[in-house]
């Protein structure tokens, strides 16, 4: 039987931004619309049911990864009926490339159960109603109603948008839930799929976690991280000695001097 559903999360309100943030974030896209004018997610999917199961396995995984897994996935059970009635630790094997795959296999299978109680197999179209999705949170559905329904409910915050709209200054959150208020109050509703999708694939490209590439970046003039961070991090300077501290030589006129204690045998 699957987990009782969770209740549908409140509906989320854009945070109040500054204008003058709004019009940087609006440049920022621009510049990304301009090196990725036609984007999408790279997970491969042939319906909502496959995006869905493919943005699920993606956590902790990569997109190549995924893909390679749900060609198989896919022939091998090609309905949501399929994917329920599927042995769990045959399930679990059939996904275990991606990592995690026991908590993966029992949210896939669950959401599937879900599905066809309560959706007759189809995946809803609504927010309220896909959070309710064993494993389904805000990242997933909006990857879902944003990429294939073409609704824009919210922003797909993944560890990509995370890293990228803290580094350019476009949030101080480091919760997902709130960079997406945030990045919500930045641009029109009608821009936030695709400018998720274009951090993301920004992100993989060149602002990369450990090594940015800032002197390719179109970005660099508007980002307060700009050759900061990875390769272009200046070392940290050794603090200072204060005077009369242990090492400086300087010691108390009759003080006692004690012999350097060894290490234990």
């Amino acid at each position: 039987m699957p987990r009782a559903a969770r209740k549908a999360a409140p509906r989320a309100r854009p945070r109040r931004r500054s204008p003058a943030l709004r019009a940087r974030a609006a440049e920022i896209h621009a510049r990304l619309t301009k090196r990725y004018p036609q984007v999408t997610t790279a997970l491969r999917h042939d319906s909502a049911w496959e995006l869905l199961v493919a943005t699920i396995l993606s956590a902790q995984s990569t997109d190549e990864v995924v893909n390679q897994v749900t060609a198989e996935l896919f022939k091998r059970y090609p309905t949501v009926a399929d994917v329920a009635a599927a042995p769990r630790a045959e399930f679990e094997q059939a996904i275990y490339r991606t990592g995690f795959f026991r908590n993966k296999a029992r949210s896939v299978q669950e959401a599937a159960q879900y599905l066809l109680e309560h959706h007759d197999g189809q995946v809803p179209e609504r927010m309220e109603e896909l959070v309710k999705l064993p494993g389904v949170g805000r990242k997933t559905a909006n990857v879902v109603l944003g990429t294939f329904y073409a609704r824009n409910d919210g922003v797909v915050v993944d560890t990509h948008v995370t890293r990228l709209s803290r580094r350019l200054g476009l949030t101080r959150q480091t919760d997902p839930e709130k960079i997406e208020l945030d990045l919500m109050g930045l641009l029109p509703k009608e821009e936030w799929t695709d400018f998720s999708h274009r951090l993301i694939w920004f992100g993989r490209q060149v602002c990369l976690a450990k090594d940015p590439r800032c002197d390719l970046c179109e970005l660099a003039d508007l980002c307060p991280s700009a050759f900061k961070v990875g390769r272009w991090a200046k070392p940290a300077k050794p603090a200072k000695a204060k005077a009369g501290a242990a090492g400086t030589g300087t010691v108390r006129a009759g003080a006692a001097t004690s012999p350097r204690q060894a290490p234990p045998a």
